[in-house]
């Protein structure tokens, strides 16, 4: 089997266990979009798919972790 068959199939299976509206949509739209050019296909797929394996493994913030993180990038 393929590279590409095997990371097709894994796509499959995280789909089929998504139940995130907004995450489905968002991937029908990136996956819809015939003007990215395949390398940006490539990049946004290894970030969603990371983020799976991150939220499986329990490396996720709470809201107010969220929160506290993103101001201190601003600044606040």
């Amino acid at each position: 089997m393929g590279r590409a068959t095997e990371i097709r199939h894994e796509l499959i299976e995280f789909i089929q266990r998504e139940s995130d509206t907004s995450i489905l949509k968002a991937i029908r739209t990136l996956l819809s979009k015939k003007s990215l050019d395949s390398s940006m296909k490539e990049k946004l797929t290894q970030r969603a798919m990371k983020s799976e394996n991150d939220i499986k493994a329990g490396r996720v913030f709470t809201q107010g972790e969220a929160i506290k993180r993103t101001d201190l990038s601003l600044g606040k």
